[in-house]
């Protein structure tokens, strides 16, 4: 049997995750999915999905980013 190590960055968050860690409702992470503003989430299952942990840290670094440049 051969180990593969897991590659950084390649962590699958489900809903709650995502909601606990940007501190969306769902509703709002939803919208802001359709509207393009925030990464889409990846199929799992057929009634399953997941977002990639990286993908969500980089949006709250982007958000981050763009909330100091405009001073708040």
């Amino acid at each position: 049997m051969h180990s593969h190590p897991s590659q950084p960055g390649l962590s699958v968050l489900r809903r709650p995750q995502v909601e606990t860690r940007t501190g969306l409702s769902r509703s709002s992470l939803y919208a802001l999915i359709a509207s393009g503003r925030f990464p889409a989430p990846i199929r799992l299952t057929p009634n399953t999905v997941g977002w990639l942990e990286h993908e969500i840290e980089r949006w709250i670094a982007q958000r981050i980013q763009a909330t100091r440049q405009q001073g708040l």
